[in-house]
């Protein structure tokens, strides 16, 4: 029976079906006593990965992965350990997104309220968290509803603010729904969307995953295209902080980016041609702005002028950046 179990079910460290999946920072995850032994040894690297862990190490729990390990009656329902959860109020409204009865003003308001509070309060943010309400969250952000899904997302983006947050929203499937979201009929809503891939991809780990999802990138490449000022830049500066990952620049030159960043920068969008610029270090990248074509509309368009002038900007990352654009566009063979 054990072995036709699912390997994921496993921890990695005692390779034992695990009671209490959690994550590490690292986005991997193992048994809660057996990452916790493994850092009460000193260890300060993860397992799998050797990336190094911070300080004090904050353990997520996983409740997608429990609730599937649960699902095969792996998993004894707790009787003698109660989560504490977030404050009473908090619980309160979590239960009146949860039940069908629920009128929809009452969810907007539950919504509103729960933002409020989640706003300027890091242990708020993580005991929702950690309490299970991130797939109540995401349910809402699922909805039919446009104002229930951009109130959703309002959340959810106070949720992605700390790290341990965006690694936890992760893991609970959150890539898929803000996705969708980019895809909503409301401007709002995409613009939102953008942003909490730009905040989910701090973490390094977030930015491969949300790289290979399908349609992430060419959606957002989209959205730089036809939405309006706010979707553009919101669109851009997500483009910008996935792109940091290398094999996510040669999924954006594949989907056709290059050309629609150098239209939006010629309308005067600055992280568009940051964008271009940490393109340039990938071949694929090159090879598209090396076309005789792209080159020549890049020089008429004035997109060098703005590149040009980033090379005094206070971020030395971009400065980096915009001088390696800035050589290939003038033909440096040694770029």
């Amino acid at each position: 029976m054990s072995t036709q179990l699912p390997e994921d079910f496993r921890c990695p460290i005692s390779l034992e079906i695990m009671s209490d999946p959690v994550i590490l920072s690292s986005g991997h995850t193992f048994d809660r006593s057996s990452i916790q032994r493994w850092i009460d040894a000193g260890h300060r690297t993860c397992p799998i990965t050797k990336l190094p862990l911070p300080d004090h190490p904050s353990l997520i729990p996983n409740h997608a992965l429990r609730s599937l390990i649960s699902n095969f009656g792996l998993i004894p329902t707790p009787s003698s350990r109660p989560d504490p959860g977030p404050k009473p109020e908090a619980n309160a409204l979590v239960a009146a997104l949860t039940s069908r009865s629920s009128p929809l003003e009452i969810k907007l308001e539950s919504l509103t309220r729960l933002t409020k509070l989640s706003n300027r309060d890091p242990g708020f943010r993580r005991r929702l968290t950690e309490s299970g309400t991130v797939s109540v969250v995401l349910n809402c952000v699922d909805s039919d509803n446009g104002l229930l899904r951009e109130r959703a997302l309002s959340l959810l983006l106070n949720l992605s603010l700390d790290d341990d947050g965006k690694v936890g929203l992760v893991a609970e499937g959150a890539i898929s729904k803000i996705v969708g979201a980019l895809r909503a009929d409301s401007a709002d809503c995409r613009a939102l969307a953008a942003t909490i891939i730009t905040s989910l991809a701090v973490v390094e780990v977030n930015k491969a995953t949300i790289g290979e999802y399908p349609f992430a990138i060419s959606v957002l490449i989209s959205l730089l295209r036809d939405g309006n000022g706010r979707e553009k830049k919101e669109a851009a500066t997500a483009l910008f902080a996935i792109c940091s990952f290398p094999e996510n620049r040669k999924r954006a030159a594949a989907n056709g980016s290059v050309p629609i960043l150098i239209r939006a920068a010629d309308s005067g969008l600055e992280r568009a041609v940051e964008v271009l610029a940490m393109l340039a270090k990938c071949r694929e990248g090159r090879e598209v702005m090396e076309s005789e074509r792209i080159c020549v509309e890049v020089r008429r368009q004035g997109v060098l002028d703005m590149c040009i002038r980033l090379l005094e900007d206070d971020n030395e990352k971009i400065r980096r950046n915009a001088t390696s654009l800035a050589q290939l566009l003038q033909g440096d063979p040694n770029c």
